[in-house]
């Protein structure tokens, strides 16, 4: 199992590129299964999640081939209606082929979900939507068995919640039932956005992307496709960060900065210098101390929970006292524990993290919890004095593709190291 091992310290100097979205790259890639032609996808990351989704789509029928520019996926039969609990469990995300599989075979078998343990996210709103949708639902031996006697019926549904896996499922499962629906209280992100462009570009009828209310007309089919999928904000937004505790100077290339509004606005108030072109972002840190800034997570466009581990690295050596409030997730803070260790201050209340910001963060080993968690801890470590050395690592490669290789090419001092066994 591999570690990174960090020396602190350096500032960063130089350009990063940012590659394709993750959580655009997975719905996007599940979503070809709904038609039989060739889909033809660009800029996916070569992260370890990807890796999963194509073994799984690949037993359930899909023709892949890869090159070192693009995806090509081809769906031409349903070979096999079952998503086995080894590789779902890898991955929450893989729990959404439940859709296309009933969409064009009536039948589907997709073991409960697994993926990183920050929290609940209980899929009984899917269910609903199915049931609603005329879907027999029943849950046997760990596995959802769906089955529709009858071609999918298009419904009218409100989310208590926003959700963007909710949201992909809708839009993947209405896009080819009979009649409209309409989704509210939708999920407004960029990768739902992102998801909805590629299906109006195949020849579905979905209107309302990047609002609460989304409306879908259904049609009897869908052709394939050729796209690009967009710039990760994610990983964008944790370089943004990590040069705001390391101080020096970034362009972060190939990016949206309208999609880090509210990230950049806060970043500026720590006292990041920062410009924007159309796809780059030019940030610059002296070395004044960094000023605490409060944070809520919130749902698109607020400020993103999958950005929150990462803030917080930043506020423990900020020069006073902020708090986060996580209001999307009730079990992500288990990084807090992990960033104590290397000095920082920070005490737990509720759905709110205190942190109470120090002069300095001294080397530690260190545990990834989770894939945002693991970001944290790499851009605190950046910062500590001595040797930081980070143990499951593999959360971190489920979600950043070469992160070490780029932070270096600025200046950082990092090695993947491989443990001992015993």
């Amino acid at each position: 199992m591999d570690s990174l091992l960090i020396e602190g310290g350096n500032k960063l100097y130089g350009e990063i590129n940012i590659s394709g979205s993750k959580n655009a790259s997975l719905p996007i890639m599940i979503a070809s299964m709904l038609t039989e032609d060739k889909v033809k996808l660009k800029n996916i990351p070569k992260l370890a999640d990807v890796r999963t989704l194509k073994e799984i789509l690949k037993s359930l029928g899909t023709e892949i081939n890869t090159s070192s520019e693009y995806i090509e996926l081809k769906t031409k039969n349903i070979t096999s209606n079952c998503a086995s609990y080894d590789l779902v469990k890898q991955m929450r995300a893989s729990f959404w082929v439940l859709a296309p599989l009933i969409s064009r075979t009536g039948y589907a078998e997709v073991s409960l979900p697994g993926g990183c343990a920050i929290g609940t996210r209980p899929v009984d709103i899917y269910l609903k939507i199915l049931k609603k949708m005329g879907v027999n639902i029943s849950i046997n031996e760990g596995y959802i068995i769906a089955k529709a006697e009858n071609p999918l019926e298009g419904i009218d549904f409100k989310l208590k919640k926003e959700s963007v896996g909710c949201t992909h499922f809708f839009l993947m499962l209405s896009v080819l039932a009979n009649g409209e629906s309409r989704l509210t209280n939708a999920a407004c992100e960029p990768e739902v956005k992102a998801l909805g462009e590629m299906l109006n570009k195949m020849g579905a009828k979905v209107s309302g992307l990047g609002t609460k209310e989304l409306n879908i007309k259904g049609v009897t089919k869908l052709d394939g496709v050729s796209l690009k999928a967009p710039p990760d904000r994610i990983e964008t937004g944790t370089f943004a960060i990590a040069l705001g505790i390391t101080g020096g100077k970034i362009i972060l290339k190939n990016t949206i900065h309208r999609e880090n509004e509210i990230l950049l606005r806060f970043l500026r108030e720590t006292g990041v210098l920062i410009k924007t072109t159309d796809n780059s972002i030019i940030l610059e840190k002296n070395d004044t101390r960094i000023k605490s800034v409060n944070i809520d997570t919130q749902p698109y466009p607020g400020f993103p929970t999958d950005l929150q581990a990462q803030f917080m690295s930043l506020m423990a050596l900020s020069d006073g006292k902020s708090y986060i409030r996580e209001n999307i997730f009730e079990n992500r803070f288990m990084h807090v524990q992990e960033l104590v260790r290397l000095g920082a201050d920070i005490k737990l209340k509720g759905d709110k993290a205190i942190i109470n910001g120090v002069k300095e963060l001294n080397g530690a080993k260190v545990m990834a919890t989770d894939l945002r968690a693991s970001a944290s801890l790499v851009i605190a470590a950046l910062a500590a004095n001595d040797k930081t050395k980070i143990s499951r690592i593999y959360h971190l490669d489920r979600g950043f593709y070469n992160l070490e290789e780029k932070l270096n090419n600025c200046g950082a001092s990092i090695a993947r190291v491989k443990e001992r066994n015993g």
